[in-house]
């Protein structure tokens, strides 16, 4: 009997004090930052379809002990209207970014080794910029520190990954920037 109480104990414990989080409870200790925009700041025309459609840099820190990698979703909550939104739209999906890792260059076309792509929702890899059809969008950057690399998953579209990161998430950072057509 005493045996299984200790059992019990322990088995209660981990569930109690695990340090992953869902993707809706994550802690988000990790900083996120552009030298682009800032938070809530206005993302320049250059990384959207009104310029050359390149991606920001990014640079991160305060990553907790033990990140094994680290995955990046660029989305938008507010398509296709922002005052009548109906659906997250996807613009950059990377997966297994290694933990050595700490930004991601303007313009980025070689990805640090290792580092894997999702699809965005125009059905392809790599970064498709802001180009809202009405009203001004905010444009979520979320940063997920994971215990683990994530297997092959085959060009994942966001709701795939999502699922594979599920009880390995660590932290995550947020940046949002904002975009207006002119």
């Amino acid at each position: 009997m005493k045996n299984y109480f200790i059992i019990l104990t322990q088995v209660i414990s981990l569930f109690i004090f695990s340090s992953t989080y869902s993707i809706e409870e994550v802690k988000q200790d990790m900083i996120l930052t552009s030298p682009n925009f800032n938070n809530q700041g206005a993302i320049p025309s250059e990384h959207t379809c009104e310029g050359a459609d390149i991606s920001p840099a990014l640079a991160w820190s305060n990553a907790p002990d033990g990140v094994k990698s680290f995955v990046l979703i660029v989305d938008d909550p507010d398509a296709p209207d922002p005052e009548n939104p109906r659906m997250t739209w996807v613009h950059w999906v990377l997966y297994n970014i290694p933990a050595s890792v700490n930004k991601l260059e303007r313009g980025i076309k070689k990805l640090p080794e290792g580092t894997m792509e999702g699809l965005n929702d125009s059905k392809q890899t790599g970064y498709s910029g802001p180009c809202p059809p009405i009203g001004r969008h905010r444009y979520f950057h979320k940063l997920y520190a994971l215990d683990t690399v994530l297997p092959d998953l085959k060009t994942p579209a966001k709701a795939k990954l999502e699922k594979a990161m599920e009880g390995h998430i660590l932290a995550k950072a947020e940046l949002v920037g904002l975009y207006k057509k002119k």
